[in-house]
């Protein structure tokens, strides 16, 4: 496999880039944020400073005199290693005389990087970059993306052996350099416990107690580590959704791993063999096509919906208005359930999507329809 073109992603940035002062393109290390910001560089005049290299930190000692003269495109990665930046960029777009538009790319949420949002206020956008997805890598790699992860280099590895021992890699990074970077000092071996304990609870309500209690920490702990590895993108919390329907719902997040390669080097799965015989693989699957469903619809908003008797939708999210509903069956031959016959009515569902591991697209009742995972384009044409 050769370079995998980004199109989706530079359509978004170029707009952005234009009208706003300062955009923050966000999303974990190594997903191919640097490769998308030289390409947007190529086409215009552009300066780029990689903060972590000591000469560009050199060159930033006096940041007002450096990015001042500045014209046309300036890119700063890894922003989160110099958040002072954020106070001297509101100064220089502020200026009548500025003719610079500015991208930083950084690999922490802005609740991490708080003072990003707050110093910026009304000058900036966000964009977030997540690894490869099945629009861009084509609907043929579905069992290498599902196995291997997005993250380019573990995607594109040469064998699955490799890919694992690059994933492995990037975990003992994360774990001993970044997260100490973003000035959180947790030791890294209580990280990693953490983290692969969370991979057995991948798919499952969060449960601060239980969790707390086999760590022997407490609740407030472990809930401190879960925003850690949230806002540094490797976890996704999926809120549950709200609406007085006068039944007791369920109010805590489901947590999900955004990619399925860290989830399984974390729970020791290095091959599709090993993966389709896992106790974990359904709720693998049901996280993968989750993830996917997210980074190629991108609603506003997404939930799942869940009531303490037990009935329970995947995904609820939002659509020009209207509401849609998403359940995943690793399953040949999807069979309805109560639940779906529930959510429909009482959430009142536009349709409901039973995305499946299959091929055909077909219907199951007037509003319920069968959709294989491959072709969740589907979804977004037709709504």
């Amino acid at each position: 496999m050769g370079m995998i073109q980004r199109d989706d992603y530079l359509n978004r940035l170029k707009p952005a880039i234009g009208r706003s002062p300062v955009t923050a393109l966000l999303g974990p290390r190594q997903c191919g944020k640097t490769t998308l910001a030289r390409q947007l560089a190529e086409h215009q005049p552009s300066t780029f400073f990689d903060i972590e290299s000591l000469p560009d930190q050199r060159r930033l000692q006096n940041p007002e005199l450096m990015l001042g003269g500045l014209k046309g495109l300036v890119i700063l990665d890894e922003i989160q290693k110099m958040p002072e930046l954020f106070q001297v960029l509101r100064v220089m777009v502020d200026r009548p005389e500025n003719q610079a538009h500015f991208l930083v790319l950084g690999s922490a949420s802005p609740e991490i990087v708080k003072s990003a949002s707050e110093t910026l206020a009304g000058r900036l956008e966000f964009i977030e970059l997540q690894g490869f997805n099945l629009s861009e890598t084509g609907i043929n790699t579905l069992e290498t993306l599902w196995l291997r992860g997005g993250y380019p280099r573990s995607f594109l590895a040469n064998s699955d052996v490799d890919s694992f021992a690059w994933r492995e890699g990037f975990i003992r990074t994360f774990l001993e350099r970044d997260i100490p970077q973003l000035g959180i000092n947790i030791p890294a071996v209580t990280m990693r416990r953490f983290w692969t304990m969370l991979a057995h609870y991948h798919g499952q309500t969060w449960n601060a107690a239980e969790i707390g209690r086999s760590m022997g920490l407490s609740d407030k702990t472990v809930r401190s580590y879960l925003d850690i590895l949230t806002g540094t993108f490797m976890i996704r919390q999926l809120q549950p959704w709200f609406e007085n329907l006068g039944k007791r719902q369920v109010k805590s997040p489901k947590i999900y791993f955004r990619d399925t390669g860290l989830l399984h080097s974390l729970l020791d799965i290095p091959d599709r063999h090993i993966l389709l015989g896992h106790p974990k693989v359904g709720a693998s699957w049901e996280g993968f096509a989750i993830e996917q469903a997210l980074q190629i619809l991108r609603p506003t908003a997404a939930y799942f919906w869940g009531t303490h008797a037990g009935a329970e939708i995947d995904l609820v999210f939002q659509n020009k208005g209207r509401r849609y509903g998403l359940e995943v069956k690793f399953n040949e031959a999807p069979a309805l359930t109560p639940s779906m016959r529930i959510a429909v009515s009482e959430l009142n569902l536009e349709r409901l999507w039973i995305v499946y591991p299959g091929n055909e697209v077909y219907p199951v009742t007037e509003k319920i329809t069968a959709l294989p995972l491959v072709k969740l384009e589907i979804i977004r044409d037709k709504e």
